[in-house]
């Protein structure tokens, strides 16, 4: 079991956390590495679905994934639509929030290899006095995703882009099955988009957090599968 003591002498670090295996992914490594007291998670919540902000995910699931790593959430609540400068107005109060209250001082992303969106991180915080740390970067993602698997994180694809994917991909879970057939230009993390997932169990987790498949629906271009909570797991 990971240990989730703080120890006071360490940097104090929000990780942004979209409920995917890519964060949780993240959370491991950071846990692994013992350079940082995990003061939390930071999660954008659509506050007209009361979900995860493009995974889709719902908020009791969210909270259970947090519940599972044994810490807090800073949840960033954004409207629909949310114009870029409602997004930014909301995570700069609850960057605020972060280094005063909470005694931050550092931000993980869990990014892979895309170098705007890196850039784009490291400019939005280059005036809050919070370092961006990027724990998983530049690891080339087909071995990433075996070593996930490997390790035993298991995660369902809750959204997916159908002008890259079948949309039949919604709903499945995220094994060695689904990375064997993934078309050859689709990254097998999903890094450009392509999918996004819900992660349910791991080392990461003090327990797999039961759910189970609900509808799949199709909105704003996108094919969502929904989680329910509960059920046999997934």
């Amino acid at each position: 079991m990971p240990n989730f003591q703080p120890r006071r002498s360490w940097p104090r670090l929000l990780l942004s956390w979209s409920s995917g295996k890519d964060a949780a992914w993240c959370l491991h490594t950071l846990q692994q590495s013992q350079e940082y007291e995990i003061a939390g998670l930071l999660t954008t919540i659509n506050s007209e679905f009361d979900r995860v902000a493009m995974h889709a995910v719902r908020r009791a699931l969210l909270e259970a994934q947090a519940e599972a790593a044994g810490l807090p959430l800073l949840i960033v609540p954004i409207p629909w639509p949310c114009a870029n400068a409602e997004y930014e107005a909301a995570m700069a109060a609850a960057l605020q929030t972060a280094r005063d209250d909470w005694g931050v001082t550092h931000i993980a992303f869990g990014d892979l290899y895309l170098e705007d969106v890196r850039a784009y991180r490291e400019a939005s915080l280059a005036d809050t006095g919070l370092t961006p740390v990027f724990p998983i970067w530049g690891r080339p993602t087909r071995a990433l995703a075996e070593e996930m698997i490997a390790s035993g994180l298991q995660a369902r694809l809750t959204c997916v882009d159908p002008r890259r994917l079948p949309a039949d991909y919604a709903g499945r879970t995220f094994d060695l099955e689904l990375l064997a057939a993934l078309p050859d230009d689709v990254d097998p993390c999903g890094e450009s988009g392509e999918f996004h997932s819900f992660a349910f169990a791991g080392p990461m987790f003090r327990s797999p957090i039961e759910t189970m498949l609900g509808e799949v629906v199709e909105r704003d271009g996108f094919v969502f599968a929904d989680l329910l909570p509960g059920g046999a797991g997934a």
